[in-house]
Parts: structure tokens; sequence; C-alpha cells
């Protein structure tokens, strides 16, 4: 990997190098490196491009990373990985995309990950979108995220778009199936210039007590656009908790669409969404304190975004 490349990692995946453990990297839609660990086997798809991560039963405090960066124009990737975390266990998963585009052209890349959670599993999976460059080329990212949950698994989402990315519909489907499952999801959005992306959230609350904790903060500025969609659906005794909350500057424009449905009696769904702009005495006590505005706006920001 050059400079780039580097930088690239260590914006999305927090890494200075090869990390230790089980991982792939992908660069420029090819595999640059690969490694499999005792509990856990990274193998390459015969039937799609993309990957199948196997996860053995009962495995413990292990972590697996798989970025994938882009640094020349006119890339278009797309990939299918399929996570299979066995009974029993508790991992971390670390993805993320970096596109580096400095030419004319689209760079892309569009990931579709299934998770299978088996019974009692539990997992963080960490993705971080980021795009730069000085090229007039569009920085394009679509992922897909779909995820099976069996009896009393748990999985935790962190995502987030940090900065860079022009156009981008982040698609996430989940069906609880199991009694006790639970899903937290904390999606974090930044769009800028002209850029546009749209959230869609659905989930199916199949099995008993299972719940859902979804959380959305999103910045808009400029003249950039989002939407925000969750549809959740309790089909068993259940409860949900949805929030959305944006901030929108300049000309910028946010829309929210929430929709619960409760088919069973004991399904005990809710959902809050609020948009607004930067509080004034927010502004004013940190210009008190002798930044600008503008310095003052990249701190509220990163705040929220926290």
């Amino acid at each position: 990997m050059d400079r780039i490349e580097e930088a690239l990692l260590e914006e999305i995946a927090q890494l200075h190098g090869i990390p230790e453990g089980a991982y792939n990297i992908r660069l420029n839609g090819q595999l640059e490196s690969r490694s499999s660990t005792a509990n856990i086997d990274i193998v390459s798809k015969e039937d799609n491009p993309g990957i199948d991560i196997i996860i053995k039963p009962g495995t413990k405090n292990e972590k697996v990373h798989i970025p994938v960066m882009i640094s020349q124009s006119g890339i278009n990737d797309l990939v299918y990985n399929d996570f299979y975390i066995g009974e029993d266990s508790d991992v971390v998963i670390v993805a993320g995309c970096g596109i580096h585009n400095c030419g004319e052209l689209e760079s892309r890349h569009d990931g579709i990950h299934t998770f299978h959670v088996g019974k009692n599993a539990r997992v963080r999976y960490i993705e971080k979108h980021y795009g730069e460059g000085d090229g007039t080329g569009e920085n394009t990212m679509n992922p897909t995220t779909v995820v099976e949950m069996e009896e009393g698994s748990y999985m935790e989402m962190d995502t987030m778009q940090i900065k860079g990315i022009d156009n981008t519909v982040r698609d996430t489907k989940a069906v609880l199936k199991g009694a006790g499952a639970k899903l937290v999801v904390k999606d974090k959005v930044f769009t800028h210039d002209r850029q546009h992306a749209d959230a869609v959230f659905s989930v199916k609350l199949n099995g008993e007590n299972c719940t859902c904790d979804l959380t959305s903060r999103a910045i808009a500025k400029n003249t950039s656009t989002q939407t925000f969609t969750a549809d959740i659906e309790g089909n068993a005794p259940c409860a949900s908790h949805t929030e959305c909350d944006a901030i929108i500057m300049d000309d910028a424009k946010i829309s929210a669409t929430p929709q619960i449905k409760a088919n069973d009696l004991d399904a005990a769904l809710i959902h809050e969404a609020s948009i607004g702009r930067i509080a004034g005495e927010q502004l004013i006590k940190l210009m008190t304190l002798g930044l600008s505005q503008e310095e003052a706006e990249e701190q509220i920001i990163a705040g929220f975004l926290r």
C-alpha cells in the first residue's frame, strides 16, 4: 500500500498497517491481503465476488477487520460478504470503506453484508465510510446490511458516514427470529456540499421478548439532502425504540419518515424524531471562548456525532 492507501486504512479502521488476528483487506476491487485464525476462517466466495467469514461456536474476545479501499478513479466495486457467527461466540467486526478519487470518473463501492447471528452469540459491528480527493468524479457507496438473529443473540451496529461521500443509499434489514434477541443500531451521517444520503431501516420483531433500539443522528450542511425512513414491525410480545435527531444548516434539507406497526397486543413500539438548527446559545458560548463561528460549528458537529 502507498501513503494514500495507508491513510485511508487509518481513517476507516484505525489501523496503522496490517492488523493482528483475522482480516481481509480489499484494494481497488481486488484482494490485497488476508489472514484467518484457528477460530475465524475467511474464504473467497465461488459464485459471487466477496467472502464468507465463519466464526466458530464459542469464540471469545477476537476481532475481525475487513476494510475496503479505492484509490483509483473509475473503480466500480461490488462485494457480497456473509458472516456466520457461531453459537455462544463474542466478537468484534470492523469494516469500513474509504475512497480517494482524484480523477473525473465515479468511484463506487456497493457492499452487501449478511449476518447470521447464532443462538446466544454477541457481535459488535463497526463500519465507517469516508471519501476524499480533489477530482471531479463522484464518490458513491451503497451499503446493504441484512441481519438474521437467533434466540438470545445480541448485535450492536455502530455505523458512520464521516464525510466526502457524494451519493449513498444505506439500507438495513433485520429479522429478529429468536426469543430474547436484541438489536442495537447507532447510525451517524454527515453530508455537505451537494451530497445526498438515504438511510432506510426495516426491522421485523418476530421472536418473543425481542428488542430493537435504533438511534440515528444526522447533520446536513450547504445544499446537501438527506432522507431517513424507519419501518419497525412488532409481530410478537416485543419492544422497540427508534430515535432520529438531525441538525440542518445553510440551505440543506432533511426528511424523516417513521413507521411502526404493532401486530401483537404486547408489542410496545416507540418512535421519536426531531430536526432543527444549531442552537444560537451553543455558538455564542463557544465563540466567547475564542473560537470563530466556523470553528464553533465544527466543535458542535463533532460532539453531536461522537
